[in-house]
């Protein structure tokens, strides 16, 4: 490895613990002359784990077009990075360590994922940690003595490695895209704010520009507000920003267009122009959300406000006869023989679930967003978690846990659409890492807060939810347990490192019953089954469970007996969520109502007659509302906020 008096650019300062979440990662490069070109240099990052023995990259990037500043110096880092960085790399991309970052003269795209270490045409190297356990073969590889903590002198990551110009290392509070020994040019910062970081079409946005200290000269610099498919065609204003001597301040306005037209969000990324020598801007690409007004709504509710009825079923005319009078294994096989017929069932790839979820899993309310479960709320479609971090994201959560089924990383990550396709059947396993009947739209927190754990005692999702996707859950993974052999539900938690075993069986049968499948799911069921050419039968016919695992095991099937009655179906109660008043239509004659928790306690009883309004005074979470009305008695959810 060469050293700092040998190298024209060297690895001067790197940040990859900082307080939080990781948001204010960067790596700071520093030639021995100014304005050097860091054309064919790439930044390679390698995972140096496995007690020491690790040596593979996990991530690269090119520096081609970077130029460092008056002082030698260069930034690449995250977009919360102040100063701004000139390359970005997305939050919580930088490994704690023990790792390595590495300098080369050569492009990126020789270390893929995964690609082993080696010294050829290294330039520089750091080896580095936030505790005593050491990258050894790294160590070795780079040509690397020594490993520096960079949480050495305090635990709470709010300090930098910088190198010292003798060419050693000490750790001390960050100085992004200066010279850590103090001296050099000092800049004037341009910090760039917004009005509002969230802006329907339409409406318009303040821009504000603000140096650190006056200015000692007019200043004059463009902006760039493109980024993706935002671009001059949704907006009007002035693109050009003027502050004048002895001034700090200029701005701008943008107004936003209303198109008209439907074209999801979107987001506007305000980008500071070329400066004047003396000047940078303190931070970059900042993003302005804006919101579609002109997005689609549905005629049926969330898993939060469902609705039933709604949304009607495009199960195939006889696609489930072949159950009629069966029952106990029989009933099973034959149930899988209709999910799992390789003469019918398509298997698509995993980089498919992306497309099929933003349709599948729409929030109803609005097309420009998905469905989280667990946490029941909405997200921007456009927020997909594309790089290593989950904050804020949506990802594709596995009901039934890849590690728990057999079937990790079993399909490709490309998407080919719905055109393309591999035949499939009741072995296939491999088929489960992509089968979207148990993948939903997740908030990438709470699903790794999930991990692979069994519902019910284990997990019952995050705090305050209200478990509007009990029911969602149970019924994917009953479909999962008869769709591929091998998976079995059972009760209790098993050993996680059992393959093949989900529990709680019980939880998942109450689950059932207690969160009914509503126009949500059979609206899922529908649309995933133009793609893979099978359906849940567990959201068509929510009580086949209780005939092949709950309280009618081995007795006959017969769909007639899944139908809803004329009570249920004419009876209505919302609003679902309410706050402390429902209302129950449908009823002409007296009926007794009683609300039941979940833990099985009658919380509210009285006696109606006809239309009625009645006033509540429960603590937030799901209920059960029994209503026994002419010889009959059937079951609504309630949700209190």
């Amino acid at each position: 490895m060469t050293t700092f008096l040998q190298a024209q650019v060297v690895i001067n300062e790197v940040d990859s613990d900082t307080p939080g979440l990781d948001v204010k990662e960067f790596i700071e490069l520093k030639s021995t002359s100014p304005y050097f070109s860091l054309d064919g240099y790439s930044i390679v990052m390698f995972n140096g784990s496995s007690s020491g023995l690790g040596s593979l990259s996990y991530f690269a990037i090119n520096l081609d077009g970077l130029v460092t500043d008056a002082n030698g110096i260069v930034l690449i880092g995250n977009e919360q990075v102040i100063p701004s960085a000139s390359l970005l790399f997305p939050q919580n991309t930088i490994q704690n360590g023990p790792d390595a970052i590495a300098l080369y003269f050569q492009d990126a795209s020789v270390y893929p994922i995964d690609t082993p270490a080696n010294a050829t045409n290294l330039v520089d190297a750091l080896v580095y940690g936030t505790g005593a356990t050491q990258a050894s073969a790294l160590k070795t590889i780079l040509g690397v003595s020594t490993q520096i903590n960079e949480n050495v002198n305090s635990a709470a990551a709010t300090q930098s490695i910088q190198r010292k110009n003798d060419g050693t290392y000490e750790v001390k509070a960050p100085t992004p895209r200066a010279n850590n020994d103090g001296t050099g040019i000092v800049y004037n910062g341009i910090t760039t704010t917004t009005s509002a970081s969230v802006i329907n079409e339409g409406n318009s946005v303040t821009l504000t520009f603000t140096t650190d200290v006056p200015s000692n000269d007019n200043l004059m610099f463009n902006l760039n507000l493109d980024n993706g498919t935002f671009n001059s065609t949704d907006f009007t204003g002035n693109l050009t920003i003027s502050i004048l001597t002895g001034q700090s301040v200029g701005t701008t306005t943008i107004q936003l267009l209303d198109d008209g037209i439907n074209d999801g969000d979107e987001e506007m990324s305000i980008t500071v122009g070329q400066l004047p020598e003396g000047f940078l801007a303190s931070n970059n690409n900042v993003k302005v959300r804006v919101k579609d007004v002109n997005f689609v709504t549905e005629n049926y509710g969330s898993p939060l406000s469902p609705s039933y009825g709604n949304v009607i079923s495009t199960v195939p005319d006889g696609y489930y006869a072949s159950l009629e009078g069966l029952s106990g294994q029989t009933l099973k096989q034959a149930l899988q023989d209709i999910i799992a017929n390789p003469d019918v069932v398509h298997a698509h790839n995993y980089g498919d679930i992306v497309e099929i979820l933003k349709t599948a899993d729409q929030n109803p309310a609005n097309s420009n967003e998905v469905w989280l479960l667990y946490t029941e709320q909405p997200r921007s479609k456009i927020d997909y978690q594309l790089g290593p971090s989950i904050v804020g994201f949506w990802n594709r959560e596995h009901i039934w846990p890849q590690s728990r089924g057999g079937f990790a990383n079993g399909t490709s990550s490309f998407a080919d659409g719905i055109d393309v396709w591999l035949p499939t059947n009741a072995n296939d396993i491999l088929a489960g890492h992509a089968d979207a009947h148990h993948i939903r739209a997740a908030d990438g927190q709470e699903n790794s807060s999930r991990s692979n754990r069994d519902f019910g005692t284990d997990y019952n999702g995050p705090t305050g939810n209200l478990g509007s996707w009990k029911g969602d859950v149970s019924r994917a993974l009953f479909y999962m347990a008869v769709r591929y052999n091998g998976l079995n539900l059972v009760n209790g938690n098993p050993d996680d490192g059992i393959v093949g075993q989900m529990g709680d069986l019980t939880s998942l049968l109450s689950w059932n019953v207690v969160d009914p499948a509503d126009d949500f799911e059979m609206n899922r069921n529908n649309y995933i089954a133009t793609w893979q050419e099978n359906r849940n039968p567990f959201i068509d016919y929510p009580a086949l469970a209780d005939y092949i695992w709950g309280a009618n095991m081995g007795q006959q099937w017969f769909s007639t007996l899944s139908q809803p009655s004329f009570l249920e179906s004419a009876v209505q109660v919302y609003p679902i969520p309410t706050r402390d008043e429902l209302t129950i239509s449908g009823i002409e004659t007296q009926a007794h109502i009683e609300i039941i928790s979940l833990s099985g306690v009658s919380v509210f009883k009285t006696t109606i007659d006809g239309f009625t309004q009645l006033k509540l005074n429960l603590s937030a979470g799901m209920y059960l509302m029994k209503i026994q009305a002419a010889n009959q008695t059937i079951t609504k959810k309630i949700i209190i906020k």
